[in-house]
């Protein structure tokens, strides 16, 4: 199978598990051995300033980004932080997801989120989403999600709660008329 890496997993309308229902996960890694995504749709009650106090970092609270939300990113260590962002030099410990989306678990990136020196555009997830080998193409045989190639900016520049509406509509159907049956010709 193909990797879905920078690919969003939509859940489908009749999933009802309730960290993933009406949820867009962003995966960050997929190979034979499993695969690893972010939740993108699920604000907590924490902003980004309220955590970085929480985790001793200075931080101004008048920039906007001290008042964006902290989302929940998955059932899987959720003490675990994880920032989503736009690329920018300087930061040797961030990974390259794709050319426009970067992931770092490092103090560096969160010391400049609410300053000038930071980057354009992140997202905070605490905790992420895991499947062990097999797992994730299974789900999809099970019709469970629905896969369309990331756009960074539903993940930067859509509210929260508009994300999963918006990736849906990426795909150009209506999902009112999505049925919960799998089919397999």
């Amino acid at each position: 199978m193909k990797s879905l890496e920078n690919h969003f997993l939509i859940a489908m309308p009749s999933m009802d598990d309730p960290f993933f229902k009406r949820s867009v996960t962003y995966i960050c890694e997929h190979n034979d051995d499993g695969a690893m995504g972010l939740v993108i749709t699920h604000p907590i009650n924490v902003t980004v300033g309220e955590l970085l106090d929480q985790i001793e970092i200075d931080n101004d609270k008048s920039a906007r980004a001290a008042s964006q939300h902290v989302l929940a990113g998955g059932p899987v260590k959720t003490d675990r932080g994880f920032v989503l962002h736009s690329p920018r030099k300087g930061f040797s410990s961030s990974q390259a997801l794709s050319s426009d989306i970067m992931i770092t678990t490092s103090k560096d990136v969160l010391e400049t989120l609410t300053r000038h020196d930071g980057p354009d555009a992140f997202i905070i997830t605490l905790g992420y989403a895991g499947w062990s080998k097999g797992q994730l193409e299974q789900e999809l045989l099970d019709n469970a999600w629905l896969v369309v190639e990331a756009d960074p900016s539903i993940i930067f520049n859509t509210p929260a709660e508009l994300r999963w509406e918006k990736a849906v509509n990426m795909l150009g159907i209506n999902i009112a008329q999505l049925s919960p049956q799998a089919g397999h010709a």
